[in-house]
């Protein structure tokens, strides 16, 4: 990275180049959305929701699980398996691609309702997915696959076990993979004051206590220059800084239930 900043801990948080910065305009026009996304890092987690007048009993519970192999095959080939419960809500699916070039994409997967491109976008980088998902599942169907009571692929629509199986390595069927979690997270929709626009916060808890705090807002393509400059300004008025770590929750959850697992 060619500038970064410091964190509370000392050491750097990375920015986006002006090549990245570049590269990123470039995307803009074959997504379907864009999400801004900070990791905070995890000293700072209280003062960020106190600075952000967030109010933890406005949190809606979530329980995420992730399906590959025990040596993160489908992470290596770009391919993430997730379900999700989500409190009083039905849970979903998602088959996702990671990372994508939008231009690649077939006509078939890009017209399906159930397939969205996004560009996410950190400190440190950006990431170009596809994802198509199940949005309609059976809270129970999930624990009864938790529990090994039914298999995997239950869990997913044909259009998703389709893509599946066309991107996924020879040999890797969903009823194969491992479970690696599930992970408690708490997520905040909210709208800080002196802001226009809405926040999301995740607050993702590991079994051995440790914890990420991730904040993000979503935007249009065409508004993500402007959405962009706001959020960082707003942020550093409040005193919000970025970790110096800032892998996707995604990642950080697979690397550690696989070495648990």
């Amino acid at each position: 990275m060619n500038k970064s900043q410091s964190g509370s801990n000392g050491k750097k948080a990375a920015r986006l180049s002006p090549q990245q910065v570049t590269e990123v305009i470039k995307q803009l026009s074959g997504v379907d959305s864009v999400e801004l996304k900070m990791t905070i890092a995890d000293g700072d987690r209280v003062s960020t929701i106190n600075s952000l007048g967030m109010d933890p009993l406005d949190a809606e519970l979530r329980q995420v699980v992730f399906f590959d192999t025990k040596d993160l095959t489908l992470d290596k080939a770009g391919i993430v398996v997730r379900a999700r419960r989500i409190q009083r809500r039905p849970a979903d699916s998602v088959i996702k691609l990671r990372p994508i070039d939008p231009t690649k994409v077939s006509s078939k997967e890009r017209t399906s309702p159930a397939f969205s491109i996004e560009l996410d976008v950190m400190p440190s980088g950006f990431v170009c997915s596809g994802s198509m998902k199940n949005l309609s599942i059976n809270d129970s169907d999930v624990k009864d696959v938790l529990a090994g009571r039914k298999p995997i692929k239950k869990l997913f629509t044909k259009e998703q076990r389709a893509l599946f199986a066309a991107r996924a390595p020879e040999g890797i069927d969903l009823d194969s993979l491992s479970i690696l979690g599930p992970i408690t997270v708490l997520k905040l929709k909210f709208a800080p004051v002196g802001f226009t626009r809405k926040l999301v916060a995740e607050l993702w808890s590991y079994p051995d206590g440790s914890r990420i705090l991730e904040l993000s807002t979503k935007c249009a393509p065409s508004d993500a220059q402007l959405a962009a400059r706001e959020t960082m300004n707003f942020l550093t008025t409040r005193g919000v800084k970025a970790g110096s770590g800032q892998a996707t929750k995604t990642r950080s959850a697979l690397e550690y239930f696989s070495k648990i697992h």
